[in-house]
């Protein structure tokens, strides 16, 4: 990874670590051989994408950008069977160092896991051979033009016909309109859509349906299907989301996804033993983004302090020089927040990744118990993390000056790329409200002395008490510190609940009027949870001393800070004192020049190679200036020395100015 000369200045900051660096790459890859067989394959990925000449984003036009991901990536699946990689991870990272956007990426997150969620075993054993052969290329289709999150307002239909035994899938409005679904604009000739059964007038709720939209030969639309690109957006020029109308399209029985919820031939409707088991594919997405998010927040950050140790301006001590502007406290504060803050989403994505895995599996069993638990658990992290991530991406964009505006420091795109996480697979909002209605279960269930689960037992001891918390700051105190604050702010939800209902409201207008309490108190659950798990799992790691110092000082500063920033409700009710903040402010500040030897080895850890990072700010050998000089001659407006709109109308209105002037 090391380039031939290295920058003084950021290699005196690496040098000033006080850990090995490889250690805690080890760490976030679970052990040297998965390390080692990371960068193997990085590697014969990097090596490839220079000899194949792959072009950046940030110098293409969108429809080159479209075209370019599509070359990328059909060179990436190619090279991935034929290296015979079966891995997932492997595969991930294999790709990932050849693109970081996809036509192909719903065929892999969404439709083929769907088909393997919802289908059966005879639908798995048609369909997965032909999406695993790209025969079958597909995307996944939910939201509509005029809905989103709100699943019983979706408004595309599929009425079943009983003569034919076949679906009749339709658009009936403007709004039901699929709009969004990556990958539908151009490349996928089958969709999953998520349609409104209907069985003789009967609404059965929404069901899944694998609908070919086009001719797998020809690629045209097939009959009845209007389907399209949607146009540019705020970023992710490579992705082809589209829209699509469906007018009278049948489709065979057969196509309805049916391991779950099932249409006998007669027109029986068989309803499944949980409705939220219809909607696996997308709790499985929400547990992925959290981690996803995790490593957006990685790169930026990575790319922000390593620029930092590069950057100098302006003078500490007059007379003395400039300095790297890593060494002001605000720019610490600013940056090591966010590197806490990615290594403490990262254990929490393993801790979602996990979840879903083990309630997965109690599934396939048929146990069901613990499905609302793993719902309203991946939904909050969802909506944290990606909260999260994105001002944190925006920090580390700023912390990094004018510098940091240019497509050359690769900020721009990580933002543009990963911000959408807010509103995709749940408006983020309205997930912190579907986790709320568990919350005021468990809550209900807690005042009535019943078990709760393992992760909101506090809710038993959520009283008026005062935090153990001291100058030692122990990371125990910090758990109890955000398990309180959480549990209070949860039975003050609840109470408002009851307060609104006291008042005559109705139960749908009470929760309305308690809302945004609701989503406050999510966030203190999921704020808690994330601290817990980052706590825990530094503290059970077997790390070398040096390095555990500074993972504990991370835990601390992640900690520390959230409660700086929510102090108001850490105060509530006499828990911290003023005292206590004081102290929490003064180590926070501490902690921030503590960490300033080790801030580049904490990001040079996440072993992010440079066509990863794809950023002249953020490069390993830290050459910031002459890249981005590079960058700058290559702009397609410096091809010619005198542009023709020179011709076309600054000179002839500069002529005409000069005319005038003489009359």
């Amino acid at each position: 990874m090391a380039a031939t000369t290295v920058n003084p200045d950021l290699a005196r900051a690496r040098a000033q670590a006080t850990f090995d660096p490889l250690q805690l790459t080890h760490f976030i890859y679970d052990g040297p051989e998965k390390t080692n067989r990371k960068r193997y394959l990085q590697n014969i990925a990097i090596k490839e994408s220079e000899e194949q000449g792959f072009r950046r984003n940030a110098e293409l036009s969108r429809e080159e950008q479209y075209e370019e991901a599509l070359r990328k990536s059909t060179y990436a699946y190619r090279r991935t069977a034929e290296l015979g990689l079966k891995d997932m991870t492997d595969i991930y990272i294999f790709r990932e160092s050849i693109f970081d956007e996809s036509p192909f990426a719903l065929q892999y997150v969404a439709f083929e896991p769907t088909v393997k969620k919802l289908g059966t075993e005879e639908q798995k054993a048609k369909w997965l051979p032909l999406i695993q052969s790209f025969q079958v290329i597909g995307t996944y289709a939910q939201t509509e033009l005029g809905h989103g999150t709100f699943l019983r307002g979706l408004e595309t239909t599929a009425t079943y016909d009983a003569k034919t035994r076949e679906f009749v899938i339709n658009s009936p409005t403007t709004t039901s309109a699929k709009f969004w679904p990556g990958g539908l604009g151009k490349t996928s000739n089958h969709c999953v859509v998520m349609a409104k059964l209907n069985l003789d007038g009967r609404d059965c709720g929404m069901q899944s349906f694998i609908v070919p939209i086009r001719d797998v030969d020809t690629h045209l639309p097939l009959p009845g299907v209007s389907v399209g690109d949607i146009g540019p957006k705020f970023g992710y020029g490579g992705m082809d989301n589209g829209f699509l109308i469906l007018k009278n399209v049948r489709i065979p029985r057969e196509n309805m996804l049916m391991r779950y919820a099932q249409v006998q031939e007669d027109g029986t409707f068989v309803s499944p033993k949980n409705d939220k088991l219809v909607y696996g594919s997308m709790t499985l997405i929400r547990a992925q983004l959290v981690g996803s998010c995790a490593r957006a927040l990685s790169k930026a950050v990575t790319i922000a302090t390593r620029y930092s140790a590069v950057r100098k301006q302006s003078e500490i001590n007059p007379g003395a020089g400039e300095v790297q502007v890593l060494d002001f406290q605000t720019q610490q504060h600013r940056l090591f927040v966010q590197i806490a803050t990615a290594y403490a989403l990262s254990i929490a994505g393993r801790a979602s990744i996990a979840a879903y895995n083990r309630v997965s599996a109690q599934i396939e069993t048929g146990a069901l118990e613990e499905l609302p638990i793993l719902h309203a658990l991946s939904a909050a992290l969802k909506a944290f993390s990606s909260w999260e991530m994105a001002y944190g991406v925006e920090q580390c964009r700023l912390a990094c000056g004018g510098h940091g505006y240019s497509l050359a420091s690769g900020l721009p795109k990580i933002y543009a790329h990963e911000v959408p996480a807010c509103t995709y697979e749940g408006e983020n909002t309205v997930l912190c409200l579907q986790t709320a209605r568990f919350l005021m279960k468990c809550q209900e269930s807690a005042s009535r002395g019943e078990k709760l689960p393992s992760f909101v037992r506090y809710l038993n001891n959520a009283k008026n008490v005062t935090s153990k918390l001291s100058q030692d700051f122990k990371l125990e105190d910090l758990v109890a510190a955000y398990e309180h604050r959480a549990g209070r702010m949860i039975a003050e939800a609840s109470k408002r609940i009851q307060d609104q209902l006291a008042l005559g409201l109705k139960p749908a207008e009470a929760w309305n009027m308690s809302s945004q309490k609701l989503v406050d108190a999510t966030i203190a659950f999921t704020h808690a949870f994330v601290v817990k798990a980052f706590i825990q799992t530094v503290s059970a790691a077997k790390f070398e001393p040096s390095l555990a110092t500074v993972m504990q000082q991370l835990c601390q500063l992640y900690a520390l800070y959230g409660i700086t920033k929510y102090s108001g409700q850490f105060a509530q009710g006499g828990y911290l004192s003023d005292q206590q903040l004081d102290l929490v402010e003064k180590k926070l500040y501490d902690l921030l020049a503590s960490l300033k030897p080790n801030a580049v080895a904490l990001v040079d850890a996440f072993d992010f190679p440079d066509c990863v990072l794809d950023s002249d700010l953020g490069r390993y050998d830290g050459n910031v200036y002459e890249a981005l000089m590079e960058f700058a001659r290559r702009s397609k407006l410096n091809k010619s020395e005198v542009h023709e709109g020179f011709y076309k109308y600054q000179k002839p209105f500069v002529d005409s100015l000069k005319a005038q002037s003489k009359l």
